[in-house]
């Protein structure tokens, strides 16, 4: 697994939660944790994550119910349930609220982690549009739109915009850009990252609510709803 793999883990059993995100992070996952489903979904909802793995039975909202309402947002975020209820009503229960794996407790974490890396290039193969909040991104048409407006994004603006937006709640350095979106080698003097984000924010933040595009001073930028 990679270090920029990013899982969110929605478990109730803290502890059975804390032993996982141990192993993960040995792994070398960037992996967050809720212990119910109303504040699983809301970290979800803030998006980022490669894979959601979640628990179907959870205390305030369901594992199926947290992963239907996603679904009905247009969330594709794949999704690997981890249950006891292991019937085969169960399992089909889980993959029609939109689940896209099922792993019955107990389980290997060798078999856990490799269905976790399954599911993320899944998903990474598969991804050709990107939302956070009301912004939408259509990757293959090059379009970019806050609710119903779209916005007018040159093609430098839209790469940008695409790669915090695959990077979303993470925060880019000027570095990473540039080597990314301008493919330049080296981190040079140049101000060009500061102009075209100046430039991005006034497109994408200006005549709308809320704000999307965030500068960390002395650490690069973020595309995030900030709480």
């Amino acid at each position: 697994m990679g270090q920029s793999l990013r899982l969110l883990l929605i478990e109730d059993d803290v502890k059975a939660a804390a032993l996982l995100c141990d192993r993960f992070r040995a792994e070398g996952v960037a992996i967050e944790h809720a212990a119910n489903g109303t504040d699983g979904l809301a970290m979800a909802q803030k998006g980022g994550f490669d894979v959601l793995v979640v628990d179907r039975m959870l205390p305030e909202l369901s594992g199926t119910q947290m992963v239907e309402n996603l679904r009905q947002a247009g969330d594709a975020t794949p999704v690997l349930f981890l249950s006891a209820l292991g019937e085969v009503d169960d399992r089909v229960a889980g993959f029609e609220a939109g689940g896209d794996d099922y792993l019955t407790k107990p389980y290997a974490f060798a078999e856990l982690k490799a269905r976790v890396t399954a599911l993320a290039r899944r998903g990474e193969a598969a991804q050709t549009q990107l939302q956070l909040a009301d912004l939408q991104l259509d990757l293959l048409a090059r379009e970019a739109r806050r609710g119903e407006t779209l916005l007018d994004l040159n093609n430098r603006e839209f790469d940008l915009l695409a790669y915090l937006a695959s990077h979303q709640g993470q925060v880019v350095t000027r570095h990473m850009l540039l080597q990314n979106v301008w493919n330049y080698g080296l981190d040079t003097q140049t101000n060009v990252v500061d102009v075209h984000i100046s430039r991005l924010r006034a497109k994408l933040d200006k005549d709308f609510s809320p704000p999307l595009l965030h500068t960390k001073r002395g650490q690069g930028f973020i595309l995030q709803v900030e709480a």
